[in-house]
């Protein structure tokens, strides 16, 4: 009777444990790539080469996107108090609107009873590009005084090109929102674009602070920019005399100052420019004539304020309105 007991006793313990180690193996799971994953990586890698990515698609036919809402979150990340009409507006361009209509001739659709009531961006471009070279002309000669008419236009043309404008658009997010009937959207659209944006925001909040908008975006865009890479002069020379003869001063004298490598592949020749026996500007060059040119533009870097070391611009946060009246409030009392 014992030994049946612990016999049954036995084999009940063997059982909890052989069902014990059954569970433990059950349970556990080995992460590894399935035997498809290798065919399947190589026929989409093919297929990629073989019919090149998929084209680009406008942030508006991709999921979560709600228009009103990010057209308003736009407006408040720039701190600007735009008017959503205008801004609304100011995203739509022609080829859109004229994209749009022939998609609905295709597939069938009455003209009629169903038209766009979208107006397009023209005119607030027109009034953002004369706003923009008006301020930016008038910005320019108040920054650096002694520049002449062609360097100002020079600055101006730089900074209202496609380069820049498409650059500062894009990372502003414009081109997100811009209405185009092209994927991904052309600089001249997005030019056309920022344009319109610049002349709702002056329509809505003012010339003031539409000025602000652009001396923080675009103005700053001259950071790290030569003078001359804006303004082509040919003859730096030249127009040196003209510029020593209007201040009555006396005419450059170049002057060899030092060399190296004269007999090598790769000379080097510092050219100094003297006027009355003072030092006017240096510079280098692989030949004389390359020496005598840089010298004269460092001169006339000099002379109109457009050094490497000169005085920052301003870009201070423009003082608020409501600090008057706290000031006023706290001296009365």
């Amino acid at each position: 009777m014992a030994s049946g007991y612990i016999l049954n006793r036995g084999a009940l313990t063997l059982g909890i444990h052989c069902q014990r180690v059954c569970r433990n193996v059950s349970v556990t799971q080995v992460r590894e790539k399935k035997r498809w994953m290798r065919a399947y990586t190589y026929l989409m890698e093919k297929k990629l080469k073989l019919e090149g990515p998929p084209p680009p698609k406008p942030r508006s036919q991709l999921p979560n996107w709600d228009y009103h809402a990010e057209v308003q979150a736009f407006s408040n990340r720039l701190h600007e108090n735009f008017s959503l009409e205008l801004l609304k507006t100011a995203f739509i361009n022609p080829c859109y609107l004229q994209a749009e209509q022939e998609r609905r001739r295709g597939l069938g659709v009455d003209s009629e009873a169903t038209a766009l009531v979208l107006k397009d961006n023209i005119q607030l471009s027109t009034t953002g590009v004369a706003f923009t070279k008006s301020f930016l002309t008038d910005w320019c000669r108040a920054s650096f005084p002694s520049l002449p008419s062609e360097g100002v236009e020079g600055i101006v043309g730089h900074l209202t090109s496609l380069t820049v404008v498409a650059h500062v658009a894009r990372n502003l997010g414009i081109e997100d929102l811009t209405m185009s009937a092209e994927c991904p959207v052309p600089d001249d659209v997005i030019h056309h674009t920022f344009m319109a944006v610049i002349g709702a925001l002056e329509k809505s909040s003012g010339a003031e602070r539409t000025g602000f908008f652009l001396r923080d975006f675009l103005a700053t865009q001259l950071i790290g920019k030569d003078l001359f890479d804006m303004w082509t002069v040919v003859n730096p020379m030249g127009l040196l005399v003209e510029e020593l003869t209007k201040r009555k001063v006396a005419l450059p004298e170049p002057r060899l100052i030092r060399a190296a490598g004269a007999s090598t592949v790769l000379p080097l020749y510092f050219v100094g420019l003297y006027s009355d026996k003072k030092l006017l500007a240096q510079g280098p060059g692989e030949t004389l004539v390359a020496a005598e040119e840089e010298a004269a533009r460092v001169a006339l870097r000099k002379i109109y304020g457009y050094t490497e070391n000169r005085r920052p611009s301003d870009f201070s946060p423009p003082p608020q309105q409501h600090q008057q009246p706290l000031i006023q409030s706290v001296s009365s009392n």
